[in-house]
């Protein structure tokens, strides 16, 4: 049992390149948001963050720049993993690591977007520079993200925590050049329903999107629970959404009771992950500064700075 518990947290880590070396969860400060944010909590349950992520791409391509971008500069059909990999670096970095480590992902993906633009096929152009479209890519990625958390772990998840979670993480939007980002639920829901009119479901959004829910994990151990999460991400979108898809979801109470069986497999087995190794840097900087108030407490009382260590 335990042999199977190691080798499947290995499979996840290596699935979405966790300790790879590119995200350094282990130094620095206590980065954008901290311990008590609403993002820390959100972002900090594996399953939901894939189930939210699959419906985030759902959603994202169906704006006609966002899907033009991924069908022009990138290799998304053929490494959807990849892009899997790169999203959950980011992610986990600008919400778990330092505020240093989240300035470089930040710097990293403005980088890779000027080289990405080009033209629709009606003539217009796009950028993935575009304010507008930055907003819309940011606000599918965490209104899915809210969206699976409250669904598959938390349904009563306040609605003042919801809004902080999104005047939290507007703040990475922002850095990467969104403009005008909702900070509120209320303004999540006014925004997805100004954008509607300027969304699109062509031939090409139907071939994304089939080779996203076909795709299968790198290793066999993590097919059963990568069919149920694919399943699980498209039941989340609205119902607006899985109509432009044509996608005829599996019965609720099927795929509900999947996930949260897969959520509790997850939960079991992954003892390290990115939310654990920045709650273990946080508090070791706390315990630091601690004993250097100590120390000089001591020093101002006259006394010798080193005693503080041991009390």
């Amino acid at each position: 049992m335990f042999g199977f518990r190691r080798a499947l947290e290995r499979h996840v880590h290596q699935l979405v390149g966790f300790g790879s070396g590119e995200v350094d969860l282990d130094q620095g400060d206590a980065g954008l948001f901290g311990p008590d944010s609403a993002a820390w909590e959100v972002h900090a349950d594996f399953t939901t963050m894939m189930v939210g992520g699959v419906a985030a791409l759902l959603v994202q391509m169906l704006h006609p720049g966002a899907l033009a971008g991924d069908w022009a500069h990138s290799a998304f059909r053929a490494d959807m993993l990849g892009r899997l990999r790169r999203t959950a670096q980011f992610v986990s970095g600008t919400t778990y690591g330092s505020t240093e480590q989240a300035g470089r992902l930040i710097q990293r993906v403005r980088k890779v977007h000027d080289f990405v633009r080009g033209t629709l096929p009606d003539g217009a152009p796009y950028s993935a520079n575009d304010p507008a479209l930055l907003t819309w890519v940011d606000v599918a990625e965490v209104a899915s993200f809210m969206a699976a958390y409250q669904h598959y772990r938390d349904p009563a998840f306040p609605r003042e925590e919801q809004d902080r979670y999104f005047a939290e993480t507007a703040v990475i939007a922002e850095r990467l050049g969104a403009r005008d980002v909702p900070t509120s639920a209320a303004a999540v829901e006014a925004y997805f329903s100004e954008m509607r009119p300027h969304l699109r479901a062509d031939e090409r959004t139907h071939v994304v999107a089939e080779a996203l829910m076909s795709q299968s994990p790198s290793h066999s151990a993590l097919a059963p629970f990568g069919r149920v999460l694919l399943h699980g991400g498209a039941a989340l979108l609205p119902d607006w959404a899985a109509r432009m898809h044509r996608i005829d979801p599996m019965p609720a109470f099927t795929v509900d009771a999947g996930v949260r069986s897969v959520g509790q497999v997850m939960r079991w087995a992954l003892r390290d992950s990115s939310a654990k190794r920045a709650r273990r840097r946080v508090g070791k900087l706390a315990a630091e500064h601690m004993v250097d108030e100590r120390a000089q407490r001591c020093e101002a009382a006259g006394g010798d700075p080193g005693d503080a260590v041991s009390r």
